[in-house]
């Protein structure tokens, strides 16, 4: 027997139970899988499929992505009409940043309202908490705020 990484490795290379120094066997601790924690936690009566659901169980809108490809690349004054025509409530809201079309919410909003920005085109930006639309100017990430940068307005007012 030889010694590696302070345990007794036998001549075949195999790890054994008997310590270096005093002699005595140590039991091996067993890993526990996934599974048995899974089925632990739910109760006896419930499916495991069903514990896993979130607890907004509103169905998720379905995207329609080369659209949304197509409508990332129309110009400012296209998203301006497609947003005039298509939802007047966006339009009502929307702010002109440059070249890009920016929508900003005071609360979050439901599923639905975000699923149909997304398919106009629009990108939440986590940082300055309003939905983008680049009409086409794809631009790297900006440390400076934009709208300190170039001119704004709002095509409602």
């Amino acid at each position: 027997m030889r010694v590696a990484h302070g345990f007794a490795v036998s001549q075949s290379g195999e790890a054994s139970s008997k310590r270096q120094g005093d002699g005595q066997r140590f039991q091996k601790k067993a890993m526990k899988t996934t599974q048995l924690l899974n089925e632990a936690s739910a109760p006896a009566n419930v499916r495991p499929a069903a514990v896993s659901e979130t607890s907004n169980s509103e169905p998720l809108h379905q995207i329609d992505f080369r659209l949304r490809f197509q409508n990332r690349g129309l110009s400012t004054a296209q998203v301006i009409d497609l947003l005039y025509q298509q939802t007047p409530r966006f339009w009502e809201l929307c702010q002109v940043v440059g070249q890009w079309v920016w929508i900003q919410f005071q609360e979050k909003q439901p599923r639905n309202v975000t699923a149909q920005l997304s398919q106009l085109g629009f990108h939440r930006n986590r940082r300055r908490q309003v939905w983008q639309h680049p009409c086409g100017q794809f631009r790297t990430r900006s440390w400076i705020d934009p709208r300190d940068k170039y001119p704004t307005f709002y095509p409602a007012d």
